[in-house]
């Protein structure tokens, strides 16, 4: 079967292809640490579980509305307004199965064939992917080391064009743990203002912040709440990646646009979903601390038994649940690091050309597991580098 060329455009993410080859040597009875998927090994709450079990039982399995049930669509437009630190209205949401739709629709929705797209490098693969798909042009910012994986603000300056459409932002972010400034942020508020750019704001992360103030969204800043999409879901904060239930918060005229590419691919997110969604926000919070807490925990643990190896150097990240060792002290590149790491010594693994062509010489690695296998990984780890350094 001949498929269409924008098939040849679209990418994939490798931690689903690392996972694979992981079971596979699990299946022939290896121990294998799982280090690479970006998923918290936590149990959703109890009350969350209950509430979609409650809404199945109460008839919440039709069809619902495309942009989402009102009640959560509310909820959520309340929750973002506290958080955030300014107004959100329902029909400013749209909820979706996981929150990649909303980096999917928002990029089909407003960026053209030709347009220019600035994202961070390395980053989530799926938005070099999908701006590729689309026919636009993407335009990475390396995310440097030395500034604690930011962006470097004037070689972003450099990179806006008459053509850029779109500014890619994600706080804390993927795969670095790297958390921007109030300052970066009003660089790029400025930038938008100036040249009439988009802003798509990845906050999926938001609530796994270790140090300083807390979440800061650039949605808050004056003149960026009518040219912002701020992604944010369910996943990482209660718990929940199986669920899928993402949303975005985004212009109403906008939103509407995304409700009708929602029409034309999934009819809608699941209603009993996003009744334990609703229970989720509207519930106890008390467990996003107490799991945020633990998070912060695994990663001392992870970042000084990785600096305690001759050969290795990382840095503490500020958020998420991944740290990005610099490994370029091996004898080999960041890949072929990983692919030893998992076929010698069962440690799955990323690489860091997994998130765009600056993660050579990195590796990623995800801390949402026990601090035990995080222990057992950096036993393995160091027993690795000393054999091939040795």
């Amino acid at each position: 079967m001949k498929l269409a060329e924008r098939m040849s455009r679209l990418g994939t993410e490798t931690a689903f292809e690392v996972l694979v080859k992981a079971r596979a040597l699990e299946a022939q009875g290896r121990d294998v640490v799982h280090l690479e998927i970006g998923e918290p090994d936590f149990d959703t709450p109890k009350n969350i579980r209950d509430a979609a079990c409650k809404a199945i039982h109460d008839g919440y399995t039709h069809y619902g509305p495309a942009q989402g049930l009102p009640e959560l669509r509310e909820a959520i437009a309340e929750y973002i307004s506290e958080s955030r630190g300014m107004g959100v209205s329902a029909d400013e949401v749209v909820v979706t199965p996981g929150a990649k739709p909303i980096m999917f629709f928002g990029i089909l929705a407003c960026v053209d064939e030709g347009d220019e797209v600035i994202y961070p490098n390395p980053e989530f693969p799926i938005f070099e992917s999908v701006i590729n798909f689309v026919g636009a042009k993407p335009v990475p910012v390396p995310l440097r080391e030395e500034m604690d994986f930011r962006f470097d603000i004037e070689q972003l300056k450099r990179s806006v064009s008459k053509k850029t459409k779109m500014i890619i932002i994600n706080s804390p972010q993927n795969p670095t743990g790297g958390v921007l400034l109030r300052s970066d942020l009003e660089v790029i508020a400025e930038l938008a203002i100036e040249n009439d750019i988009i802003v798509m704001s990845d906050e999926v992360y938001c609530k796994i912040i270790y140090d300083g103030a807390g979440h800061e969204s650039i949605a808050a800043l004056p003149g960026m709440k009518e040219r912002t999409i701020v992604i944010d879901g369910h996943s990482k904060t209660y718990a929940m990646t199986g669920w899928r239930l993402g949303y975005g918060v985004m212009p109403a005229d906008l939103a509407q646009q995304v409700a009708k590419l929602m029409v034309n691919s999934n009819s809608c997110t699941a209603s009993f979903t996003q009744m334990a969604g609703l229970e989720a926000l509207k519930g106890p919070q008390d467990g996003v601390a107490e799991r945020t807490a633990e998070l912060k925990r695994r990663r001392d643990v992870i970042v000084d038994g990785l600096n305690a190896i001759e050969g290795i150097a990382c840095r503490r990240p500020s958020g998420a649940f991944y740290v990005f060792p610099n490994v370029t002290a091996m004898p080999m590149s960041a890949g072929e690091f990983a692919d030893y790491l998992l076929q010698e010594y069962a440690v799955a693994t990323l690489s860091g050309t997994a998130f765009g062509e600056y993660g050579e010489g990195y590796l990623r690695l995800s801390y949402a597991s026990s601090v035990e296998n995080i222990n057992k990984a950096l036993d393995r780890i160091g027993n690795a580098v000393a054999k091939i350094t040795g």
